[in-house]
């Protein structure tokens, strides 16, 4: 969008939130960028200068704004519904695959040369991976500094510098602060507004919000994750969703509380054994919730088809409920094959027991993180109580995931990823895209065969059968995983408690 001068400049000038996170306004005369609902008088359109990404604004010499705070934009919509390989990498650097691994590592995991990938993100992006990677540590340094009260030393690491130097000089130049600064700056801020910083007492818990593009029906999302939940992995305490994460240097809690009013968020706490983990445990969350769709675009589209107005109308906003780890949804869809939410929620919480790890929970009731596939290599098929088919598939998943000739992660090509899993005995249509909506985060993921759906569309006047459903479901497209949960909480299913607001 950002190549499109006069529809930015029109976004600029009327403070449209829709557009926050789609691109970013340099300012020529006071060298510092913008989001394009920033609440200060517009600039002239000639002073305007636009940019795809934070990391482009700041490598064009502007500083991140103080009061509108670019760097807490959501994400681009861009990365939710598309597949190919700058959608794919930028899902990838948000899980912190760059620090972790460089850009080389990154390559490896696209299947592409360094220099293919280097070229495409600069097309699109206005700058490389490298620089991408550090404008998300600047993002990380900066929630660190303002919520917690780690020295600066443990910020700089944490937040995945090489050293203290990089990290004071990238503080600076993003910010136009000092990192002391921008901390007595919040300490005043939260002084002022009676805030207290960090809450709670948990080792290494941080307090945050997350932004989202309104509206937001909170309903379905929260219901369907708390209905689902796995025992000792998930939870509904204190009005918040609670899970547990595994992370690439440790392992988290997460608890997350929808705050509504004029301007919406999402609470996040999240309590992490290594903090260098925060910006993946962020980036998780986001990816759970939805939160970087664009709701508007959404059920524009949708709104079209007269059998799906009324619902619309009705909650709009609606999420896809997705997942913190690809490999663990498509356990939990198999055991989910054919029995009710209750039945699949007792095998998974069998499965956590024997085979997950032990986590301590100081402020909750979690006591595992979900097994991984190689722990559940191990398992044997005749322990579970389930038929001898299910057992098959469910081991054959297993051994695909454990061997890494599955990639159900972010960064994984979600058509290749439909064909192997179409290919594991026991998978059909159905669990093939259950996985691709929720797993692999396809907003065009479409289970026509899905008991709810086809209730829902029958009661519509919707077409009944699969196949026609499915030609019918050609003029929601790319948007059908969305249409699902309009449908799922459609009479008479609508009271569901996949559909409600958990209480307490």
């Amino acid at each position: 969008m950002f190549t499109d001068t006069e529809r930015c400049v029109r976004a600029v000038q009327s403070k449209d939130a829709r557009f926050d996170g789609w691109f970013f306004t340099g300012v020529l005369t006071t060298g510092i960028y913008c989001r394009p609902s920033c609440p200060v008088v517009p600039p002239k359109p000639q002073n305007m200068r636009f940019y795809p990404s934070a990391a482009a604004a700041q490598q064009a010499g502007f500083r991140a704004c103080k009061r509108c705070r670019p760097d807490t934009s959501p994400g681009s919509p861009e990365w939710n519904h598309r597949a190919d390989l700058t959608a794919r990498a930028m899902r990838l650097i948000a899980d912190g695959v760059v620090d972790r691994d460089g850009v080389a590592g990154l390559a490896a995991r696209l299947g592409y040369s360094t220099r293919q990938v280097e070229r495409q993100l600069r097309a699109e992006l206005g700058a490389g991976p490298l620089a991408l990677a550090r404008a998300q540590r600047a993002q990380t340094a900066r929630v660190l500094i303002e919520t917690s009260p780690l020295p600066m030393a443990d910020v700089a690491f944490a937040a995945g510098f090489s050293s203290i130097r990089t990290f004071n000089d990238t503080v600076q130049e993003v910010f136009a602060l000092a990192p002391t600064e921008l901390r007595r700056r919040a300490t005043r801020t939260r002084a002022g507004t009676g805030g207290t910083g960090v809450t709670g007492t948990a080792p290494g818990a941080i307090s945050l919000r997350l932004p989202f593009r309104q509206p937001l029906t909170p309903d379905n999302l929260f219901g369907h994750l708390v209905a689902t939940a796995v025992p000792g992995v998930e939870e509904w305490r204190g009005g918040a969703y609670r899970r547990t994460l595994r992370l690439p240097y440790g392992h988290g809690i997460a608890a997350l509380t929808p705050r509504p009013g004029p301007h919406p968020y999402i609470s996040a706490r999240l309590a992490l054994t290594d903090q260098r983990d925060l910006a993946i445990a962020i980036s998780r969350c986001r990816r759970l919730l939805d939160l970087d769709a664009d709701p508007v675009a959404v059920d524009e589209q949708l709104a079209r088809d007269p059998q799906l107005a009324e619902l619309i109308a009705k909650a709009p906003g609606r999420r896809v409920p997705r997942t913190t780890d690809g490999a663990e949804f498509a356990v939990r869809a198999v055991l989910g094959q054919q029995v009710s939410t209750a039945a699949a929620r007792t095998h998974a919480g069998r499965l956590v027991t024997a085979y997950g790890t032990e986590i301590e929970d100081t402020e909750g009731g979690l006591t595992h993180l979900f097994p991984e596939p190689g722990a559940l290599a191990r398992l044997d098929p005749g322990r579970l109580a389930m038929p001898q088919t299910r057992r098959t598939t469910l081991t054959a998943l297993v051994a695909a995931l454990a061997a890494g000739d599955l990639d159900l992660g972010g960064g994984s090509d979600w058509e290749q990823a439909r064909r192997q899993l179409a290919e594991l005995p026991g998978i059909g249509p159905w669990t093939v895209e259950v996985v691709a909506m929720r797993a692999l985060g396809d907003p065009d993921a479409f289970p026509a065969t899905d008991l709810g759906v086809r209730k829902a569309a029958a009661g519509l006047g919707l077409p009944g059968s699969p196949a026609a459903l499915v030609r019918h479901s050609a003029a929601w497209r790319p948007w059908r995983a969305y249409a699902v949960q309009y449908l799922w909480a459609a009479p008479p299913a609508g009271d569901h408690p996949i559909n409600l607001m958990p209480t307490e």
